[in-house]
């Protein structure tokens, strides 16, 4: 009876230390994307971005009214088309033809450069407020003693104060070595 009493408190006081240790660790989440929205510079930043997106877009479509005025004069052209000036008419369109087609290629160079102008300065713009919603994290994390910060807008975890690596104990219940390294893809052919 006494054992049994002795193994009581023993487990008893087991279960409120296990208790007091996983009451230690608190788990926040945040919504990063909702918090970098709210910033001013975020706003200022997406007022930017959006002000060169109108630029090359007003760009591509002067070029676009251009290549559509092309192919109205080659559409003039076809119509007005009989057996006397076929020779003429023909040399003509397919001098139209062959400008359209440049037109085309640059059209599509000119996308595309406008594309990646827009990705670098979105990067060049938005970077910095996200290391700076990125630093606040883990300031506030730090000051109010969260182990883990999960961030709802990307379904990963924003902020982490070490904690246990549970891999090598999930690679022995698989049976595979603690040292083993990960499986590569096979390169694609």
């Amino acid at each position: 009876m006494k054992n049994l009493l002795k193994s009581v408190v023993f487990a008893s006081g087991l279960l409120l230390a296990s208790n007091a240790v996983n009451a230690q660790q608190k788990i926040g989440h945040i919504n990063s994307q909702e918090v970098m929205a709210s910033t001013t510079e975020f706003k200022n930043a997406s007022e930017q971005l959006q002000k060169l997106k109108a630029e090359k877009d007003k760009q591509l479509g002067d070029m676009f009214a251009e290549y559509q005025k092309k192919q109205t004069e080659l559409n003039d052209k076809a119509r007005n088309r009989s057996e006397a000036n076929k020779e003429t008419i023909d040399a003509e369109a397919n001098k139209i033809v062959t400008e359209m087609r440049e037109m085309e290629g640059r059209l599509q160079q000119n996308q595309e450069a406008a594309e990646e102008e827009l990705m670098k300065k979105q990067q060049e713009l938005f970077q910095p407020i996200q290391t700076k919603v990125i630093n606040a994290i883990n300031a506030v994390a730090k000051e109010k003693g969260y182990s883990y910060i999960l961030d709802l807008a990307t379904g990963a975890v924003a902020y982490f104060a070490g904690g246990d690596d549970l891999s090598p104990d999930v690679k022995a219940k698989l049976g595979v070595s603690a040292t083993a390294a990960p499986a590569t893809t096979p390169a694609k052919k």
